[in-house]
Formats: C-alpha cells, structure tokens, sequence
C-alpha cells in the first residue's frame, strides 16, 4: 500500500518595505519604492483576493494553528522611515490593508545613534500613531547591526534595549522582531526567544508557508526594479520558492566571513 505524497506548504507572501518616497538617499535607493509604484503595488494586493493579516496573525497560526483566512498576505515595512506614519500609513488606511512595522530604536530616538546611514525617519513618539492605522509594531534593534556576528552580551542588548523603548511608548507588550538584513543564526534565534519575543521575520528571498518556522520567517525583499507584475506573481503563490528550508552553503559562508571581518572591525551596519 502507498502513502500519499506530501503536499507542498501552502505559500503564504510576506512583503518587506522599506522606504516610499520619491528622492531617496542612495544607500536606500535599491529598496525604496515610489509612492505611485507603490499605490499600483497595493491595489495589485487588493485586486488578487487575498486578505491581509498582520505578522501576529501568522504566528498564531505556525505556534498555536489558530486558522488563517482563506490565501493570507502580509505587509511588513522595516526600520521607521518619515514617510510611514504619514502618506504611506494613509494609503494603507485608505485600502483597509493591515501590516507589522519594524522600529530601528536608535535610528528613530532624539539623542540615541544608529548604524544606519542618514535619511529623513519618523520619530518614537509617533509609534503610537502607527497603531491608530492598524499597524503592528515591532522592534528592529538599537542600531540595526548585523545580528549573527555579535558578542552575547551586545546581541541581547540590542534585543532587549529595542523592546523595551517600544513597549514603553506604547504601553503594552512588543512580540515580534525584525532581524536587520535578515542576519540570523541558532543562537540569534536563542536569544531572541529569551528576550521574550514571540516571533523574528528574516529576508530569505522567498515565499513563507502556514509550516514556516517562528523565529526566521521568509519575506520578499521589494526592490525599486519590482513591477507590479512581480506583485501578481507572488499573490498567485509564485516566483519564488516557498519556506521552510535549510539555509544553503553559500549564506552559511557568507555569515563565516562577515563574522570574522566584525571580529576585526567590530560590529557592522546590516544593509
């Protein structure tokens, strides 16, 4: 007697942002998309059926399978640029379109610094009014460093650091975490779940799944070259692979060389 075949995870798109804004700084250009590109984007998302959830609601399905709606999406937008609580919080808003924003601390607080380059950001105390528009907040480190070439002691400072200031601000727990560039390892994910996480997105390149896996869920990383014709793709589940799967030899090395490049230089802008 033979047993049925495995059936493959059911793609689940998850959509990583970063800035929307016509005239970026050029360290962000590559992954900033214009505000008109970005409207056609998300009627793209509307018109494909799909419903949008936020990142919490995807964990509640991988930890505890509490059920999704039928052909999930989610919208995730990292590091806290000017335009999020503004024109592009609007415009999800104006869709009825729910997402997870990731917060750089250090990049988004009066006085504190970031690994990151200068560009026009929002400030920490307009992460309430993210939540006024429906939007989840999560935290995305101090100073976005690379996460998996850390010393344990810095690794759980910017893991709890982060979400500490957030929660502050906002009075209430923060759950979820972005790792900066998606650098990751076991002992990033380790630590992260001690810091009292509930969740961690990665980058990854690929669809996620209802089996993905809590601490390093995959995400698509939106270029300024995506059309919305990629759009379309990934809401009919293609154009990429989907998750979970090990990580391959070539993003294995390339944690082995960047850790000792930061053994020399110390710890490194993730980007």
């Amino acid at each position: 007697m033979t047993r049925p075949a495995d059936h493959p995870p059911s793609p689940v798109p998850v959509l990583l942002y970063h800035a929307v804004m016509d005239d970026p700084p050029a360290w962000i250009a590559e992954f900033t998309v214009a505000p008109r590109r970005f409207g056609d984007q998300l009627d793209a998302i509307v018109a494909s059926g799909r419903t949008p959830v936020t990142v919490g609601a995807l964990v509640d399905r991988l930890i505890r399978r509490v059920p999704l709606p039928p052909r999930p999406v989610v919208l995730t937008f990292d590091d806290g640029f000017a335009d999020l609580p503004g024109p592009t919080a609007e415009a999800l808003a104006e869709r009825a379109l729910p997402a997870t924003v990731y917060l750089t601390t250090g990049a988004i607080t009066p006085g504190l610094g970031s690994l990151l380059p200068p560009a026009p950001m929002m400030t920490l105390a307009q992460a309430p009014s993210l939540e006024r528009h429906a939007l989840e907040v999560g935290a995305h480190t101090v100073t976005h460093p690379q996460l998996d070439t850390l010393r344990a002691g810095e690794l759980d400072r910017e893991l709890r650091e982060s979400k500490a200031a957030l929660e502050d601000v906002l009075g209430h727990e923060v759950a979820h975490l972005a790792y900066p560039h998606g650098y990751n390892s076991r002992a990033v994910r380790r630590a992260a779940r001690r810091a009292g996480y509930a969740s961690a997105v990665a980058v990854r390149h690929a669809l996620s799944s209802e089996t993905d896996e809590p601490f390093r869920i995959s995400r698509l990383i939106l270029r300024r070259s995506h059309t919305v014709a990629d759009v379309e793709a990934w809401m009919a589940g293609a154009g990429a692979r989907a998750a979970p799967f090990p990580d391959s030899a070539a993003t294995v090395g390339w944690r082995l060389y960047r850790r000792a490049r930061a053994a020399v230089r110390g710890p490194e802008f993730a980007g």
